[in-house]
């Protein structure tokens, strides 16, 4: 009965020996540096089918979703170069592009149909 308590131990043991897994360096969406707080993206929605995530700020994250529906990231297929591309989050890269690292503003919900 102990062997796997042991198991356990020893594989949490072998975890913790591992060195940290590298911190991605820029945001996916905008390519400036990240800062304390990162946020992981799913590229296509979960509730879509998507599992890959990428890594971005908080502000960019909020961007991305302000301006393209789950379902219209699920059709672009998580091809950032393209949600980059939408006129709503193409001004707001140019715009965020000489902020800080920890930068937060409140972010607004735009026309998502209007502005493509």
């Amino acid at each position: 009965m102990t062997r796997g308590r042991i198991k356990r131990r020893l594989a949490a043991a072998a975890l913790d020996a591992l060195p940290p897994p590298a911190a991605p360096e820029t945001c996916a969406l905008c390519g400036r540096p990240l800062g304390r707080k990162v946020e992981w993206h799913h590229a296509v929605p979960r509730s879509e089918g998507g599992r890959e995530t990428v890594p971005v700020h908080p502000i960019c994250h909020r961007a991305i979703h302000a301006a393209v529906s789950n379902v219209d990231l699920a059709k672009i297929g998580g091809d950032l170069d393209e949600v980059r591309a939408i006129p709503a989050v193409a001004r707001f890269v140019a715009w965020v592009a000489d902020k800080p690292p920890d930068f937060h503003a409140p972010t607004r919900r735009g026309r998502r149909e209007q502005d493509r």
